[in-house]
């Protein structure tokens, strides 16, 4: 019996069969549709965060911080503020910049600090601010920082703030460029300064907490003495070096490492139980497709459950169907059918039931992907080889569903199936 024959045949006994078909298949549509949607979400969840990390990524830079390799414990930097301690160190020193700023392919470096702060106070509204970000005006041209609704960086050495949008609606009164807020640091001290410039994004959805961003003077106090010079200087806790191009950033960042494994301050101020962490753009950016490729073969995982059930699901019906059908195939075989014949019926059958799970699967699968990054507000991204992928299990579904089923019609003897009742 040729193959288009097995198919009409196969065809109508579904057709035949609609309700017990579509209930059949419904196991391998719903484990299909988990899989894809959460393979869907994975895939949307990465290219949100790796598009996060392509926005930094417009300017080659390497970032360059520190982390505890298992014991706490560090030195502690001493500002207007008090001591300041935490889980990144404020130990690169201006020294530390400047000889990073005069390594060959280092177009400049952009410090970081934390300011620790009681409250922001704005048109008599005070509102409380654990802390503020001490940085130069490099860092919103090389940073994640993002661009200006309106007004733009703020000017070394003077008493000038950046605001996000999210801080610049926290306020009963929305904060406009030229407005004055004071600043009060966690020791008491008070900074009126002005508002020039507000960047984009966070003030609808609260996606983005807010933000204060200042020059390190007068806003960042915090100081160590330097081991090279001897000096009282500032000290940051994460630096990002920009590289004069991108196909110097792999030579650089040898260098930023060579040097923080040589004589830097930040070597000779850190504890035995911290590192100096040399990163660039891309190895976060692999680090972070590897954490969200493990969760989401996690989550697959879970959902292969239900595929399995669906595959259960056909095995069954087949059996049913066979013992359904033993009078037919005792008929088929004193007319000619070979068991070959009889096992491609049946395996078709199954085939045709797997393939169309898969094929429904794959669309309640995207709709529901589709749905859930929207209500995530996350960029929708499907994996077209996962398509291809959930067909060709859905026929593997149906061949090794129905292998056993078919293969069991195909032994019935003719004799006695046709005196089954």
């Amino acid at each position: 019996m040729d193959l288009f024959e097995s198919l009409r045949m196969a065809w109508r006994t579904i057709r035949g069969h609609r309700l017990r078909s579509t209930l059949t298949t419904l196991g391998v549509v719903i484990g299909i549709g988990a899989v894809i949607t959460f393979v869907t979400l994975g895939a949307s969840l990465q290219a949100a965060i790796i598009g996060d990390l392509a926005g930094v990524a417009g300017s080659p830079t390497i970032t360059v911080t520190n982390q505890p390799q298992g014991a706490d414990g560090g030195p502690e930097g001493v500002g207007d503020d008090g001591p300041v301690e935490g889980g990144g160190q404020a130990v690169f020193t201006e020294h530390d910049i400047q000889q990073l700023q005069e390594t060959k392919g280092v177009e400049t470096v952009v410090p970081e600090g934390s300011v620790s702060l009681s409250g922001v106070t704005y048109s008599g509204q005070s509102i409380a601010k654990s802390a503020m970000t001490a940085t130069t005006p490099a860092y919103f041209s090389h940073t994640e920082a993002g661009n200006f609704s309106a007004g733009g960086p703020f000017s070394p050495g003077e008493r000038e703030v950046v605001l996000n949008e999210a801080a610049a609606t926290i306020f009963e009164q929305n904060v406009s460029v030229g407005d004055s807020i004071t600043v009060t640091r966690s020791g008491g001290k008070t900074i009126n300064a002005t508002v020039v410039g507000i960047l984009e994004g966070g003030s609808s959805d609260n996606s983005q907490q807010p933000g204060i961003y200042g020059p390190t003077d007068p806003f960042h106090q915090t100081r160590l003495v330097s081991p090279a010079t001897g000096e009282n200087q500032h000290v940051y806790s994460q630096l990002t070096v920009v590289a004069v191009n991108y196909d110097q950033v792999d030579q650089v960042a040898k260098r930023v490492t060579d040097y923080f494994t040589a004589d830097s301050d930040a070597q000779g101020l850190l504890p035995s139980s911290y590192e100096v962490s040399v990163q660039t753009t891309e190895e976060s950016v692999k680090q972070m497709q590897s954490l969200v490729n493990t969760f989401t073969s996690f989550v697959t995982g879970i959902a292969v459950i239900s595929l399995i059930v669906g595959a259960i699901g056909i095995a069954n019906i087949m059996l049913v169907s066979v013992t359904e059908r033993t009078r037919e195939i005792g008929i088929m075989k004193a007319v000619g059918f070979q068991n070959r014949d009889i096992l491609q019926l049946f395996l078709v059958e199954a085939v045709i039931l797997g393939l169309f799970g898969s094929v429904f699967g794959i669309i309640l699968g995207a709709l529901t992907g589709y749905g859930a990054t929207e209500f995530l507000a996350l960029p929708f991204t499907f994996p077209i080889d996962w398509a291809g992928i959930a067909v060709a299990v859905g026929v593997l579904v149906g061949i090794i569903a129905g292998l056993y089923p078919a293969w069991n019609g195909a032994r019935i003897d003719p004799i006695e199936a046709l005196r089954y009742e």
